[in-house]
């Protein structure tokens, strides 16, 4: 079996934005949109040479899939896109940010014992975070929810930190 050309030069390129510090991407307001940033959050941890797999990688992609989710349930306006950051930052952390609209509901986390449905993914955030919080989005009505992970030192490649 034979790949196309078109195949062989893609997995020939490098990872995009494995040099740049600041990945920002918009999304929908929609299950479909909080899905496809955190894929994006997940290749671009591997970009910047925290694999699948890694404590950090995986603490990011969880935290990215929470707070996505937590947006287009929560913080959805309609007509009104989310906003996925993530940064490396000096001291080996990676910062998570997801901006909504809805700057007048603010995350609450919920008691591990209650017997409510739903609301525990923002104690999994503050279990995997070194910290996190919210703050008013800026340039925007809404707010930003964001979480600073710890990482290990990223494996490089020539395409890594």
């Amino acid at each position: 079996m034979t790949t196309s050309p078109r195949q062989e030069r893609r997995s020939a390129l490098p990872l995009p934005l494995a040099h740049q510090s600041v990945f920002s991407f918009r999304f929908t307001a929609s299950p479909r949109g909080a899905r496809l940033a955190r894929r994006l959050a997940s290749c671009q941890m591997d970009a910047w040479g925290w694999r699948y797999g890694t404590q950090a990688h995986d603490s990011v992609e969880l935290i990215t899939a929470e707070l996505t989710a937590n947006a287009v349930t929560h913080g959805r306006v309609p007509g009104r896109d989310a906003e996925l950051r993530l940064s490396r930052e000096d001291g080996g952390c990676v910062r998570v940010e997801v901006s909504d609209a809805r700057g007048e509901r603010l995350p609450e986390a919920r008691d591990a014992g209650s017997e409510e449905d739903g609301g525990r993914g923002l104690l999994l955030v503050a279990a995997l975070a070194k910290e996190w919080g919210t703050a008013p989005r800026p340039g925007a009505p809404g707010k930003t929810v964001w979480a600073v992970v710890p990482t290990a030192p990223a494996v490089t490649g020539g395409t890594g930190p």
